[in-house]
């Protein structure tokens, strides 16, 4: 005859066995995807960069300008090339709580790309529209994934607590659209100068993952995505520099802060 003390233990040990596999689970389960949270939210903001190639060359120079937009924030980067090309991405975003991707609009041109592209995408509307090359168009529905960050990814990454990762997805276009999958990660830390003062910055990976395709597809957007890296710097998070390529398949490029050039 079983004791009411034997029927404790044994309920105690099936409750100790439900719990450590409820642990196991919940530890050995991936992280689901979702949007970063905003530590510090987005304003009006503008700044002056250059853009230089693999040995150092100045390529271009650029603009970013921010400012709000009803309860959107929109941004504007804009890189103007030596050779006439030109490259323009403008967003619009949410920052209640997360960051959400809205509206993306991006235009390249010029012999410093390898194709001429035109893209755009509403998550209002569900709807892209992308030319990509000669006359290649392609326009249609689309549902957009909460943690995208097409043109948003410096944002996301100034505010990424101190050693925390994040995934989300980025599209690419050929021109009908596919996702990236993408990990950001810190690194470790650079050391920069701001005249003769030691500063330091995070220096971030960027990682994109194509999964499942295969034959031309994978041919045109290539067998490994590129890794870009930035890096922030400061108690109120800044950018301080990017390295890698701007699209697809293309050649590593450095772009950093500058300042005007005054005429005398």
């Amino acid at each position: 005859m079983r004791s009411a003390g034997t029927d404790l233990a044994e309920s105690g040990r099936v409750r100790v066995w439900w719990l450590a596999l409820l642990l196991a689970l919940a530890l050995t389960r991936p992280a689901a995807a979702a949007p970063v949270v905003v530590r510090f939210p987005e304003s009006a903001t503008h700044g002056f960069l250059v853009l230089r190639g693999a040995n150092g060359d100045v390529l271009a120079h650029g603009e970013f300008v921010q400012a709000p937009k009803g309860q959107r924030i929109e941004s504007r980067l804009v890189f103007r090339f030596k050779d006439g090309s030109l490259w323009d991405e403008t967003v619009t975003f949410t920052q209640e709580r997360v960051f959400r991707l809205m509206t993306y609009h991006h235009v390249q041109s010029g012999p410093a790309f390898s194709a001429a592209t035109d893209v755009a995408f509403d998550r209002d509307t569900g709807r892209y529209r992308a030319r990509v090359g000669d006359g290649k168009t392609s326009e249609d529905a689309i549902e957009l994934p909460e943690d995208l960050h097409n043109g948003i990814t410096g944002a996301l990454l100034k505010n990424l607590p101190a050693g925390a990762s994040a995934t989300g997805h980025m599209l690419a276009f050929t021109p009908k659209p596919y996702r990236l999958e993408t990990t950001l990660r810190s690194e470790g830390e650079d050391k920069f100068f701001v005249g003769d003062v030691a500063r330091t910055a995070t220096r971030y990976l960027v990682k994109m993952e194509l999964r499942g395709l295969t034959g031309v597809v994978a041919s045109i957007l290539g067998k490994d995505p590129p890794q870009v890296r930035y890096w922030i710097s400061g108690a109120a998070p800044a950018f301080v520099k990017f390295e890698g390529p701007l699209f697809l398949n293309g050649p590593p490029w450095r772009i950093e802060l500058t300042g005007p050039r005054w005429e005398r």
